[in-house]
């Protein structure tokens, strides 16, 4: 929108004038705060690289041979195969598609089919849905439904409410007639799939004082609706998950992250935990802080099973003010679906303090060799795999750099580590191949140096203020200060591992993080795209350059594959990132669709 882009030009001349974030931030308010990180984060980006994409093969890589296949190589296609109904496709995250027109000898031939400009400059991280005849996305502020084919604009409904510093929703969720979202300011908004009416609102947190928020996708199942909070890097900020009834909005249970306190908001039964205080000693004044779950879910139908992945403890990188384990921070909790009950959890980084949050949902899968896999990506640039019949850790390996991970953080002293707090595994899922049995995974290649805060600062922090513990001087670094180009890694990886053993096969680097979604076929293709703004097609056995080409902007969020309803297999991707961590380009939000007509241009 034109105000969006004034602030952002505004937020040039903050820069200009010498007094860069700082001012933003302590001054200003929250949108010219925004307006003045975008335009550090395009300063940033001028010099970026053209975007090359490189392919290694593992000579050590050998498939296990199975006497004969425990499941098909391709399921058999659902009644949704056209579409995409969900975040990651299917409630259980494996985000394949069963399309097959687009393959891997035609897909050199992709055109541009239409392009959708929302007008809007946030961080586009929407993981589109295809549902019913129709393209689905949002925007920090509006929900919108397009024709699949064409990019024509059904409807477009737009809210008002107070701006966040990190402009994000990550997207929809549809069941039975309705769509679902959150908000920045806390609230899940439901609206007519037909019409995008609004049918309810129901707030959930806390915004205002705690600085908790709702951009995550929920996912439906069962007449529920599931989301949780965003907010763990927030003094106060405490993680929850909820389930709403999808017809009313009402609560129907809540789940605690962390450890509950008197003063804790409650809207509805609270589910059974686990949780207790013993694995949080903090001193007095310090109150239990983070957990969020600020991206999407999984779901195993079969089993009513639902994954939600928790993320940091607070402050992110002062371990010694929250000694302990944590619980239930950076986990995968699993919980009875329709009670909120806690049944398990898996707990990949105790006693974190690089920020390195269970920060997506989890793929759910049945490999090869029959086993129920649970993958999981964090932010520590690892994957895990879990056998979820004994819950057995069967793998855990390395995704992208991993350097000085052990150097404990102290006041006055600078350390680097690899993956910083914003590499790794970002907000997309690993995808499941059943055709190759490969787990493909895209990943941030990023470090970042930190200089921990003292105690005596960590306690000065307002309830509701980031709590980071980085004694950054300018407040765009309170993440970390963030390596870029001539410093050190800059880049991103897409790796396919093999789902029974953890080895893998091939790999691909970019020359920019990838944190977009990233889907495989059974064309034999995987979709993927990076922050430089260019979307590939790689071969999904060998990881080969299939297609390449630049969008109008930097790729985090949904890339998709679907049939229109007169049968073309199309390919849809969010661009456009315009978020004040990260040094990318900036511009408005877009969403662009491919195909291989030879009426596309």
């Amino acid at each position: 929108m034109k105000h969006e882009k004034l602030l952002v030009s505004a937020g040039v001349v903050v820069l200009v004038l010498g007094v860069s974030g700082f001012v933003a931030m302590k001054f200003f308010d929250t949108q010219v705060s925004r307006a003045g990180g975008m335009a550090r984060a395009y300063v940033d980006s001028i010099g970026d690289p053209q975007g090359t994409l490189t392919t290694e093969t593992n000579p050590a890589y050998k498939p296990v041979a199975f006497a004969a296949p425990a499941v098909p190589a391709t399921p058999a296609p659902a009644p949704t195969s056209d579409e995409w109904p969900s975040y990651n496709k299917t409630l259980t995250t494996e985000r394949f598609s069963p399309l097959t027109q687009i393959n891997n000898t035609n897909a050199g031939k992709l055109k541009v089919v239409c392009t959708y400009d929302t007008g809007s400059w946030g961080a586009f991280e929407s993981g589109l849905l295809m549902v019913r005849g129709a393209l689905i996305g949002t925007t920090q502020y509006d929900i919108f439904s397009l024709d699949p084919n064409t990019c024509k604009v059904n409807w477009r409904t737009h809210e008002n409410y107070p701006g966040y510093l990190l402009p994000t929703n990550r997207g929809a969720a549809y069941m039975d007639g309705v769509l679902y979202r959150g908000t920045q300011d806390g609230r899940v908004l439901a609206y007519d799939f037909n019409t995008g009416k609004r049918l309810w609102a129901t707030p959930l947190v806390n915004t205002a004082k705690r600085g908790e928020t709702l951009p995550a996708a929920p996912i439906a199942w069962n007449g529920m609706v599931f989301i949780g909070n965003a907010g763990g890097d927030v003094k106060g900020g405490k993680g929850k998950l909820f389930a709403l009834d999808g017809k009313t909005g009402k609560v129907l249970w809540q789940y605690f992250n962390v450890p509950r306190t008197p003063d804790d908001l409650v809207l509805g039964p609270v589910a059974g935990s686990a949780q207790n205080h013993a694995n949080w000693k903090s001193p007095e004044g310090f109150p239990i802080s983070g957990g969020g779950t600020w991206t999407s879910l999984s779901l195993d139908p079969a089993t009513g099973r639902l994954y939600q992945p928790v993320g940091n403890p607070a402050p992110d990188f002062a371990i010694d003010v929250r000694q302990g384990s944590n619980l239930f921070t950076n986990s995968i909790v699993v919980h009875d679906a329709r009670t909120g009950t806690y049944q398990k959890h898996y707990q990949m980084l105790p006693e974190d303090w690089h920020d390195w949050d269970a920060s997506n949902p989890p793929a759910l899968i049945t490999t090869r060799g029959g086993r129920q896999l649970m993958a999981a990506a964090p932010k520590d640039g690892y994957l895990y795999g879990y056998d979820r019949a004994d819950d057995r850790l069967l793998y855990k390996v390395p995704a992208t750099t991993i350097r000085n991970v052990e150097e404990r953080f102290a006041p006055g002293k600078d350390v680097s580590f690899c993956p910083g707090s914003v590499g790794g595994a970002e907000w997309n899922s690993p995808a499941y191949d059943p055709r190759t049995n490969l787990i493909v995974l895209g990943e941030n290649d990023w470090c970042a140096t930190v200089k921990v805060q003292d105690e005596k600062q960590l306690r000065k922090v307002p309830i509701g203020q980031p709590w980071m513990g980085d004694n950054a001087i300018n407040p765009f670094n309170m993440i970390g200060h963030k390596q870029v180009r001539g410093e050190d890694h800059w880049a991103g990886w897409l790796t396919g591992f093999d789902a029974d053993t953890g080895v893998w096969k091939w790999r691909v680097k970019t020359d920019y993080p990838i944190v977009a979604g990233v889907t495989p076929t059974a064309g034999g293709v995987v979709f993927f795209g990076d922050l430089g703004g260019h979307f590939y097609a790689v071969d999904a056995d060998t990881g080969r350059k299939l297609y390449g080409k630049k969008m109008p902007g930097p790729m985090a969020g949904g890339v998709i594959t679907y049939a229109t309803p007169g049968g073309a297999q199309r390919v849809a991707v969010a661009t456009g990132f315009n978020n004040i961590f990260w040094p990318v380009k900036s511009g408005s939000e877009k969403v662009v669709i491919l195909g291989l007509d030879e009426a596309a241009k």
